[in-house]
């Protein structure tokens, strides 16, 4: 019987979490087994102790602190027994026809990272066509310019047959890769707190010549945002990051020049955005989506002041992270 290592990584996120936990263990297999192993970066609400006296067959790791996702899926596979990994988000589902069936084309073909079809509550599948950020895709207009003048070869580039299509890069919210692939791409960047890691982790496999698929045969319910949009405070935060992340990305994958132009441009189109959005806010305080905006500004505004005192793009955050 093959073992599969099961990682998660949580944040005050036991609601969904408790459901996903439900569902594996309800994983029944006569080829498969599945160890679960949670890392919860330090959530420190109490709850921990609850879901190890409810949970006694899996393996709980408390984090030192709130140290990011890239950071927690390390830790998970650092104690992880098995020869494969399979990082769950903590808002999603699985059953164990679907599950067996992902674990079956993962042996079966010489794909470096499988994701599977994931669908919504809505009963919606996510968009998995995902194209690797270039200097002309890097944002959302001139992105959907080039996807729609270039359909053809972006479907050439997916490449898809009756099981598979081929991404450029897959979401971490569901990612099978087996231990050596991990060690040779020297697993999740810790570079990032959260966003955009799993772009990463999927360019560093294309670079040493891996192939990313998507299985077509198995469908994983995925909750987005879930886990991780709690209230105000922590949504503004998650955009921040999804922001700065953007610009750890920039640094670590393009040229001097180019990505002196794209942080320049990022940098300008924040602002102006933010800067916009925030002045309304204050004529229409009764629309609370608004407040987030003047949040992020001011969380952008002091990144953007620590990028230059520290050299770094890199999140504060982030694990990588070395103040000057």
């Amino acid at each position: 019987m093959t073992l599969f290592s099961v990682l998660i990584v949580n944040y005050k996120g036991w609601d969904a979490l408790e459901d996903c936990l439900e569902s594996l263990t309800l994983f029944s297999s006569d080829r498969y087994s599945i160890e679960v192993l949670v890392v919860d970066n330090c959530s420190n609400d109490n709850n921990l102790d609850a879901f190890i006296s409810l949970y006694p067959s899996i393996t709980f790791i408390l984090n030192t602190g709130n140290n990011g996702f890239a950071n927690g899926c390390n830790l998970a596979a650092s104690a992880a027994k098995s020869n494969y990994y399979l990082f769950l988000n903590p808002d999603t589902k699985v059953d164990s026809l679907n599950l067996e069936t992902y674990f079956d084309f993962y042996l079966k073909d010489s794909n470096a990272v499988l994701s599977c079809l994931q669908i919504n509550e809505n009963g919606t599948f996510y968009n998995q066509n995902n194209l690797l950020p270039k200097f002309i895709t890097f944002f959302g207009i001139p992105r959907a310019i080039y996807k729609r003048m270039h359909r053809k070869k972006i479907a050439h580039k997916l490449n898809e047959n009756e099981n598979y299509f081929y991404p450029q890069w897959v979401t971490g919210a569901v990612v099978l890769i087996s231990k050596n692939w991990f060690k040779k791409i020297n697993g999740w960047n810790e570079d990032y707190w959260m966003y955009m890691e799993d772009v990463d982790f999927s360019n560093k496999v294309l670079k040493n010549n891996g192939k990313i698929a998507v299985l077509k045969k198995a469908v994983l319910f995925h909750k987005h945002g879930g886990a991780s949009r709690i209230n105000i405070k922590t949504k503004a935060l998650t955009k921040t990051e999804v922001l700065i992340s953007k610009h750890t990305y920039i640094q670590n994958n393009f040229s001097t020049t180019t990505s002196f132009l794209l942080h320049m441009r990022l940098t300008t189109g924040i602002l102006l955005e933010k800067t916009i959005l925030s002045f309304l806010s204050i004529p229409l305080f009764f629309i609370p989506k608004l407040k987030v905006h003047k949040i992020v500004l001011k969380n952008y505004v002091t990144y953007l002041f620590s990028a230059i005192l520290n050299q770094t793009f890199i999140s504060p955050r982030a694990m990588n992270y070395k103040k000057k």
